[in-house]
């Protein structure tokens, strides 16, 4: 279900696309976010994002994902993109076997500016081109699993999986934080009285500091 209030959320998580250029993470942000597909195909030039807000459980979440230039020339950017970013989308293209075997390199660079516990999804993008497939899903499959990543194939062209597989990393996102802030509160608990403990603001961000206290 989705909330359309764009002001009344609980929690912000960002999320961040990353994978080569051409792979589509452009319009699977425009997908989700706009239900919009552009069959022309531009580079991005620089850095992107886009909002939406979904219902998880009883909370809102309000989704900030990030677009950025799949070339190497923008590099510059690096870890600015990624900080504070607690989940992301690595996509390939089915159709094109480089943009799977780059999958490996993206994901050490995600790993390298982000804490460890962010939720990642292997994303194989244009599933439609099924006669131009050139990566099978069982390699990739088995790919995910060695790395401890979700996985889903896409088709931002057909809309198929994109609301799922956003939804799918969201969610997990906030399973993570609500593990985190139950563990905090025990810690709390068992602290002599006068001392606190900071459990760090890598979560993004808690808007109403009221809406873990009910």
């Amino acid at each position: 279900m989705e909330y359309r209030s764009d002001d009344d959320y609980d929690y912000l998580f960002k999320v961040v696309l990353i994978g080569d250029s051409g792979v589509g993470k452009s319009n699977l942000l425009s997908r989700f976010t706009r239900n919009e597909f552009s069959l022309e195909s531009k580079a991005t030039i620089g850095v992107e994002f886009a909002t939406r807000s979904i219902r998880v459980e009883d909370k809102v979440i309000k989704a900030q994902i990030w677009d950025t230039a799949g070339q190497e020339r923008y590099r510059a950017i690096t870890s600015a993109y990624y900080r504070g970013a607690v989940g992301a989308l690595l996509v390939y293209d089915v159709t094109r076997h480089i943009t799977f075997e780059n999958v490996e390199r993206w994901l050490k660079e995600l790993r390298d500016h982000t804490e460890s516990n962010i939720v990642i999804m292997l994303v194989g993008n244009k599933a439609d081109l099924r006669h131009l497939r050139a990566v099978s899903t069982d390699d990739a499959k088995t790919f995910a699993e060695n790395e401890n990543t979700f996985f889903m194939e896409t088709s931002a062209l057909e809309s198929t999986n994109v609301d799922i597989a956003f939804t799918e990393v969201l969610t997990q996102i906030h399973n993570v934080t609500s593990r985190k802030a139950l563990e905090a509160r025990d810690d709390q608990a068992a602290l002599p009285k006068g001392q606190t403990i900071n459990i760090g603001d890598d979560v993004s961000a808690i808007k109403k500091a009221s809406c873990c206290s009910s």
